[in-house]
């Protein structure tokens, strides 16, 4: 009996997950623990362009300030590492939680709006906390700040050995993506596909339309939150680049290159351009230009994302029809 599509799906990505899970323990082997590192922040904007994703690619929203939500996050544990406070218990929730909120405040407004007018509100916003945080000199200013010491989980684990926080890392990741897969798949999910095909129906359908893309719109806030306190905390230091407009730019792009609507998207743009990026940078100072030449290929012979280049891809999932089941929809 063949495994069914679902089976072999899901045994594929534990495979992944056991490979991801022990690289730590191959790579010095091979002498490369640098890479250790280097995994571990893939990983992290994985998380972060799947958060996008969750808005952009499911929900329709084309947001160009998601970074600020990154740079919220990665603030919020500098300001607390900085009052004394240690515990990843408390840091990374409350990253995510900042973060959550003021893409809330955030949405509230730019929800409002539509199109172009969306975009440049969004992007607004993200710029203006760049500029907050570059005047907030108590932690660094343009110069950033430099965190002491990586926030402690449990008894007897050592969040400064790399490995050790690289499996933190992954498992984080892990079952944020999972969770992210799922809301996608409930009637959230199903109603926020809907509202990106066709907003006009599915407010005529009675659907809350303003409170879901805000629902979506502040869960995506607070992943992208997370991910920047993972991000800060493996660093070690942050500063206001993070989440200056180019990187809410690359982002959108990772998205793009992956597939937008796809579970897999982000992820898979976020690994082929990190990857690329840094193989480029040890050959030519002009690493730009192929990863420029790339997206426009995509954008012409994949224009719906390498993500849909496998065999066995996750499909774009349909929004609700009017009786409530899924409709296929276009992918």
């Amino acid at each position: 009996m063949k495994p069914s599509s679902s089976s072999s799906r899901y045994i594929g990505l534990g495979l992944l997950f056991v490979l991801l899970a022990a690289f730590p323990l191959v790579a010095p082997l091979f002498g490369l623990e640098f890479y250790i590192g280097f995994v571990r922040r893939v990983l992290i904007v994985a998380l972060a362009a799947a958060s996008l994703n969750f808005i952009l690619g499911f929900g329709g929203m084309v947001a160009l300030g998601h970074a600020g939500f990154i740079g919220m996050g990665a603030y919020t544990l500098v300001a607390l590492s900085d009052a004394g406070v240690t515990s990843a218990w408390i840091m990374w929730p409350a990253a995510a939680l900042v973060a959550g909120l003021v893409a809330a405040l955030i949405g509230t407004v730019a929800l409002r709006t539509r199109g172009v007018y969306f975009i440049m509100t969004t992007l607004a916003f993200a710029q203006m906390l760049y500029f907050v945080v570059v005047s907030l000199r108590r932690y660094g200013g343009d110069d950033g700040y430099t965190l002491m010491s990586r926030p402690t989980l449990l008894p007897g684990l050592d969040l400064g050995n790399e490995s050790n926080f690289y499996w933190v890392v992954l498992a984080i990741v892990a079952l944020a993506l999972w969770w992210l897969h799922r809301a996608t798949q409930s009637r959230f999910g199903h109603a926020l596909m809907g509202i990106r095909d066709n907003e006009t129906r599915m407010r005529a359908l009675g659907y809350p339309v303003f409170r879901l893309q805000l629902v979506a719109f502040t869960i995506a806030g607070a992943i992208a939150g997370l991910a920047g306190a993972l991000l800060a905390g493996g660093n070690g230091f942050v500063s206001p680049a993070t989440m200056h407009w180019t990187q809410s730019a690359t982002l959108l792009v990772m998205v793009v290159i992956g597939g937008l609507g796809r579970s897999w998207g982000g992820p898979v743009g976020a690994v082929v351009w990190l990857v690329l990026e840094e193989a480029l940078k040890q050959h030519t100072e002009h690493w730009h230009m192929p990863l420029g030449l790339l997206l426009i290929a995509v954008a012409l012979w994949a224009p719906k994302g390498l993500a849909a280049l496998y065999k066995r891809r996750l499909p774009v999932t349909p929004a609700l029809s009017p009786e409530g089941r899924g409709s296929k929809a276009t992918p």
